[in-house]
């Protein structure tokens, strides 16, 4: 089994930075792909970004293009969203999710992904 663990969520205000982590402990995920993904209150699950475990990124909403990063360090058994440029509709619970299919395209579909962290809340105020 697949533990992950999200942190480094919190309040910040709109223009500022963050960085999620997402910690895995259970197995080694180098050959994972791993993904985030968030939910807004009253707002379906939404993908936000993916990485292959060769570094292929895919990024969701053409909102988080360029403000948002990720990346993954596989020595840690940990990824990171490094998100810039913050806004208000970024505000969710933010999400991170493996898949062990070890695929050169990482997955955008919720569905594919077999663990999910319990989520970090990110609030971004005006």
């Amino acid at each position: 089994q697949v533990q992950l663990v999200e942190s480094g969520g919190g309040l910040v205000q709109a223009g500022g930075s963050l960085r999620l982590s997402c910690a895995a402990s259970g197995r080694t995920l180098s050959r994972y792909s791993m993904a985030w993904f968030r939910r807004a209150p009253g707002k379906e699950r939404e993908f936000v970004a993916a990485i292959s475990w060769s570094g292929v990124r895919i990024y969701g909403a053409d909102s988080v293009k360029g403000r948002f990063t990720i990346s993954r360090d596989n020595a840690k058994n940990t990824v990171y969203l490094q998100m810039n440029s913050l806004k208000p509709e970024d505000t969710a619970v933010y999400y991170c999710a493996a898949d062990g299919r070890s695929t050169v395209i990482p997955p955008t579909a919720a569905s594919e992904y077999d663990y999910w962290g319990q989520g970090t809340q990110v609030t971004v105020s005006s």
